[in-house]
């Protein structure tokens, strides 16, 4: 569909008829790879995965990306699919902090609200932004690609090696999703200037303003072994304080790292689908 001069890629699983689930994907992913997570969901909601702006098969052309678009892009998403009734949201890493932004900005529009890992960033300092923004014009300057490879096959080696808990079927499964064959090779399906710093500093202040503003009921939903818990954990007290969602309720998942859904989706399956129905 075309939506504020992107044309983006939506993927559906599920009976039209069922609750709308709407997932939002991480940093140089794709909605497809949800696909792991949905086997598990036993066909009890109508799923919609859009591709973001610059990702998978959604294309725009761009000079950079600002990240509210990507705020303003779902909330045409669900205009398409649920113009009138709140929905159910669910988002990783990236795709969760752009869905955090949103269900705190636009409250009624979220009926609940899982979030995968998407725990915002560290806080920026204003005497960064000297050296973000040097950064940033010295690298547009060059603006190297993503890896390339031989063969889909020699992705999908490298995402197992990244990616231990996959194996080689799902492996090659996202490696099929994220590359694609051009004169030879296989490049991956992305944007090359995500790779470029954002030369906008991160204010978490912001982000945590957004947070305490949710009403929808929220699972913050955490892989045991992800070094973004570790971190967080470090620090002192927990995901409930470092994500100050008011009233949210926090899961871990044993035997996952940050890309959870790859790690355990059946587990992921089960902590979702158990949060959105009592949530609804």
């Amino acid at each position: 569909m075309r939506l504020r001069g992107c044309d983006v890629t939506v993927h559906e699983w599920g009976d039209v008829d069922a609750p709308l689930l709407v997932y939002l994907h991480g940093w140089g992913d794709c909605g497809p790879t949800f696909q792991f997570v949905v086997d598990d969901l036993a066909g009890r909601w109508h799923v919609v995965a859009p591709d973001l702006r610059g990702f998978g098969d959604s294309r725009v052309d761009a000079t950079s990306y600002w990240f509210p678009d990507y705020l303003a892009d779902l909330d045409r998403v669900l205009d398409q699919y649920s113009p009138t009734r709140p929905v159910c949201l669910a988002g990783h890493s990236m795709g969760g902090n752009v869905a955090g932004l949103y269900a705190g900005a636009m409250p009624r529009r979220v009926a609940a609200f899982v979030n995968l890992e998407g725990f915002g960033l560290p806080d920026s300092r204003p005497d960064d932004a000297p050296s973000r923004l040097r950064e940033w014009l010295e690298a547009a300057r060059t603006l190297d690609g993503f890896a390339t490879y031989p063969d889909f096959a020699h992705l999908a080696a490298r995402l197992e090696r990244r990616h231990p808990r996959l194996g080689a079927a799902r492996a090659a499964y996202v490696a099929g999703c994220w590359g694609i064959e051009a004169n030879g090779e296989v490049r991956l399906r992305a944007d090359p200037l995500h790779k470029l710093p954002n030369p906008v500093l991160y204010r978490r202040a912001e982000a945590e303003a957004c947070w305490r503003a949710i009403e929808a009921p929220t699972l913050l939903l955490a892989g045991q072994d992800s070094e973004i818990r570790r971190a967080i954990l470090a620090k002192g007290g927990g995901l409930a304080e470092a994500v100050p969602v008011p009233g949210a309720t926090v899961a871990e998942i044993a035997g996952a790292g940050h890309m959870l859904h790859f790690d355990q989706p059946a587990a992921v399956a089960r902590e979702l689908d158990r949060f959105l129905q009592r949530a609804l």
